[in-house]
């Protein structure tokens, strides 16, 4: 099965029709979501609540104890202060539903949440300040830090080892490259690949472990302004991704997403670290790997784009927004090399004014 089969499509009424059997709402507003392999709606009911309806994937629909798990975690990080949705139980108290659906390629099995609606506004969309990506990076390592006091039976379920949006799977990417053919990307890629193999992975021991959210991205983190003209951060999205790994991951990925969009993007990395190690101060391997593991993301986010492009034309708006700027900034990186890129990172960041 393809991709762009295994994602959902259904219609508005369908839509309506699942949330009046399964929840027992009756939906007044229903709004399209953007989604990359999913199908997300904003929900407002007649009762006057709004929620976020998810319906997975059908490949991910398979895999019903890895959503259980994600499920729990946003629960989890709610419970102690981190901004994370929760999920509304249907009718029968469960926290999903595995339907039985016709999108139009014949019926396939879904699985469907009801989440609450968090208020806020994406990160892309306002203005960037070193205060909000200097939260940014607080907030990631704070959920990170609580993700490893999380318990559950079925923890290992996260290990996850052939998951392609991995930083521990970056050779997985070898079979795609030559998508990029014609690209003059792509021998950067191949580069930062083998990069990869020689510096990152002999020294993974080294990295101290942890459950990622794993997608920290500028969509998925929601702000609202706060009462002294800056932002705080109101919403954490999309634990589609949420995996084992290692602290820095999550760091890297953090600030490679907060690049995209940041009209000064080399200026970003300083604020972003320094707000993550005002919770989680980095090990000397750890810092030493920052460099080259923002690149992975970057090749990653390029690499698969290209791929579920092929797949999903029609969807290739959202799915490329990383990719548009992505190149710009990856040669930049490249070009500038680790000792350049590190000595704008690690020294401004020592000096970050709003570090605790």
């Amino acid at each position: 099965m393809s991709v762009a089969d295994s994602k959902p499509n259904l219609s508005h009424l369908q839509v309506s029709e699942l949330v009046k059997r399964l929840f027992g709402l009756t939906p007044s507003q229903i709004h399209p979501l953007p989604s990359y392999d999913d199908q997300n709606f904003h929900l407002v009911v007649s009762e006057g609540s709004e929620y976020v309806l998810k319906v997975m994937n059908s490949a991910d629909s398979q895999n019903p104890t890895l959503l259980e798990l994600q499920t729990h975690a946003m629960t989890f990080l709610h419970q102690r202060g981190i901004p994370a949705q929760t999920v509304l139980p249907t009718t029968s108290g469960q926290v999903m539903s595995l339907e039985d659906i016709d999108c139009g390629f014949g019926r396939q099995k879904y699985l469907v949440r009801l989440l609450t609606y968090l208020p806020g506004t994406t990160i892309v969309k306002v203005p960037s300040s070193p205060q909000i990506l200097y939260e940014a990076g607080k907030m990631a390592a704070k959920m990170d830090a609580l993700l490893q006091e999380m318990e559950h039976p079925q923890l290992q379920v996260l290990q996850r080892e052939k998951f392609i949006w991995s930083l521990s799977n970056i050779p997985l990417l070898e079979p795609y490259v030559p998508l990029m053919d014609g690209d003059p990307v792509q021998q950067v890629i191949k580069s930062i690949i083998q990069q990869y193999k020689t510096c990152i992975q002999p020294k993974l021991g080294s990295f101290r472990k942890c459950i990622n959210h794993g997608d920290f991205n500028n969509h998925n983190i929601l702000v609202q302004p706060d009462d002294s003209a800056t932002y705080k951060i109101s919403g954490i999205l999309d634990f589609g991704h949420m995996s084992s790994g290692y602290y820095v991951y999550e760091l890297a990925i953090a600030i490679m997403y907060m690049m995209i969009e940041n009209p000064t993007p080399l200026d970003v990395g300083r604020a972003v670290l320094a707000g993550w190690e005002s919770v989680l101060p980095l090990n000397e391997a750890e810092r030493d790997a920052l460099y080259l593991l923002v690149l992975c993301r970057f090749c990653q986010s390029l690499v698969l784009a290209r791929h579920t492009v092929a797949q999903q034309p029609e969807n290739e708006d959202y799915i490329m927004i990383t990719a548009k700027t992505g190149i710009r900034h990856l040669f930049r990186l490249w070009e500038l090399g680790k000792e350049e890129v590190e000595r704008r990172w690690f020294q401004s960041a020592a000096q970050y004014p709003g570090k605790d």
